[in-house]
């Protein structure tokens, strides 16, 4: 009986036992320091399970890029395709963002908040602006090695690209290598199978040690925020991104149906990168070239975020609305510009929405401390970010397969 479970079943098994465990613990042990130590022991099972997919990731990324380039052996095939996806990720960008000012302009949380404001105290959260520097700094990697054992995507992607075109250029002479790199990536993809069975114990100790430390009650007092959230990213990965690949020609339904096991990892995780592996998988089932996965998916882990990039907007000026403080048109397109820039720096920064938030604050006359009113419900909002970043990512790959005539509609 309990082998006809799927890892999807084990996974929502483990997310509600984990819930009510944490809740339990919490009602028989009001000591905080207690809630918090138990919290930390049992946040384990998430590190390790976190950790054995990050080892993945890296040789993953590098294996999987550089055959799907080298295969292509193109550089204007490469280029085109580029072009393309970065375009795409514009579009999307722009709508979530106007999407998190319009729900939060209409909705208005902010107003709703019977709690008082925090003091001039800071956050926590380092406010440091991404610069045009940092950012290049960051891309371009002064060592592969040292961005490989950081996980840093995007600095390996772009290794990943001169290492494939080079490799193609090289003719016959570099088909033993590529063959090496393709039974590479297919030894990862076993691996990744191997790691998914400790996603249910993975799921566990991440719910249980939320719940343990703030409770079910944290729900209830936020109930309208994270409502307000939550139907905007429900709208954006439903509506807007079902509205695009029907435009298109995709089988939104269907691609939604195989990403399920990715979708709930990354939610009940709150980790976009938790779910990358799995995801190649579930792309290549659903007819996506493996070339177009490989070029499109890395990126896309980088430069197409939809779900923080919404909330960047949304949390801006719901944090405006507490302190009383109009925005005006002028200043939300202002906001949007400087995000549509900063946000794109977001790859390998801990907690990159909060970040890019921090640094945004001060140049609308708003104090950080006022991340301080988000800082106890984040990981609930990141559970659904994480999730719709997943959604936005297989569509685009879904959509560049199709521009580019490599989904296999016959296999769906």
């Amino acid at each position: 009986m309990l082998k006809k479970i799927p890892l999807t079943g084990w996974i929502f098994i483990a997310l509600f036992l984990g819930a009510a465990v944490g809740e339990i613990y919490r009602n028989n042990h009001p000591d905080i320091a207690t809630q918090r130590a138990f919290a930390e022991n049992i946040s384990v099972l998430s590190d390790v399970f976190l950790r054995l997919i990050k080892m993945i990731i890296a040789p993953l990324v590098f294996s999987t890029l550089v055959v799907g380039i080298a295969k292509l052996g193109d550089f204007k095939v490469v280029g085109r395709i580029g072009i393309k996806t970065i375009l795409y990720f514009q579009f999307a960008t722009l709508i979530a963002l106007a999407l998190g000012l319009v729900i939060v302009n209409v909705m208005r949380p902010g107003d709703y908040m019977q709690m008082p404001l925090p003091d001039a105290a800071t956050s926590g959260i380092n406010a440091t602006a991404p610069t045009l520097k940092s950012f290049v700094t960051h891309v371009i990697p002064k060592s592969v090695v040292e961005a490989m054992a950081n996980n840093e995507i995007l600095p390996i992607v772009i290794f990943s690209i001169f290492f494939g075109i080079a490799l193609a250029s090289l003719g016959a002479m570099g088909k033993s290598l590529i063959h090496a790199l393709d039974a590479l990536a297919h030894v990862m993809f076993k691996v990744t199978n191997y790691v998914m069975y400790f996603a249910p114990l993975g799921v566990f100790g991440a719910i249980c040690a939320v719940i343990t430390t703030q409770g079910i009650g944290i729900i209830k007092g936020y109930v309208y925020l994270i409502a307000c959230f939550y139907g905007g990213l429900i709208f954006f990965a439903i509506v807007v991104l079902g509205s695009i690949a029907l435009l298109v020609g995709i089988k939104f339904g269907k691609l939604l149906k195989i990403i399920q096991e990715p979708l709930l990892l990354a939610f009940s995780t709150a980790s976009s990168e938790a779910a990358f592996p799995k995801m190649v998988e579930k792309l290549k089932a659903y007819g996506c070239s493996d070339r177009i996965i490989s070029f499109v998916l890395p990126l896309g882990y980088s430069f197409n975020l939809d779900g923080s990039i919404m909330y960047m907007t949304f949390a801006t000026a719901f944090i405006a609305q507490t302190y009383g403080r109009v925005l005006s048109i002028e200043e939300q397109i202002t906001m949007m510009l400087i995000l549509l820039v900063t946000s794109k720096g977001m790859a390998g920064v801990p907690r990159a929405s909060l970040v890019v938030i921090a640094a945004l604050l001060p140049q609308f006359g708003l104090p950080e401390a006022g991340l301080l009113l988000l800082l106890g419900i984040d990981q609930i909002l990141d559970m659904g970010r994480s999730a719709t970043n997943v959604v936005g990512n297989a569509v685009a790959t879904a959509v560049v397969s199709k521009w580019e005539g490599e989904l296999q509609e016959n296999h769906l």
